[in-house]
């Protein structure tokens, strides 16, 4: 093959976030019971939740030093109802902020990794 010559790369799809947490029992609160996603994988140190074909999961313990956490952005057709939804079990959330083509509204979990809300 030639040097460049692109190598076709496999359809690829999210499968996991893993958010490092030293609040295991707030977190897996935040995202089951204030974000509604399903419990799916449980383990000493290790929760896991359904997101839409792809999961998010909890790992007990520190982030790699110097990490930030990543932001995990769940669609919405109607952002500002979801977010008052959720508002009302307890996220926090920002203002949603509408553009010409879609609208948004970040947030934090208790650990203060960003998410967002997005119609895009």
């Amino acid at each position: 093959m030639a040097a460049n010559t692109p190598t076709k790369m496999p359809p690829m799809k999210m499968a996991r976030v893993i958010l490092f947490t030293a609040q295991m029992d707030l977190m897996s609160d935040f995202y089951g019971r204030i974000l509604g996603l399903k419990l799916i994988s449980e383990e000493k140190g290790w929760r896991e939740f359904a997101a839409g074909g792809a999961s998010i999961a909890l790992h007990s313990g520190p982030a790699s030093p110097g990490s930030k956490g990543p932001k995990i952005a769940f669609h919405s057709a109607d952002v500002a109802a979801l977010r008052e939804t959720l508002v009302a079990r307890g996220a926090k959330f920002g203002k949603v902020r509408e553009g010409e083509i879609f609208c948004l509204c970040d947030g934090k979990d208790p650990d203060g990794n960003p998410i967002q809300l997005s119609s895009r």
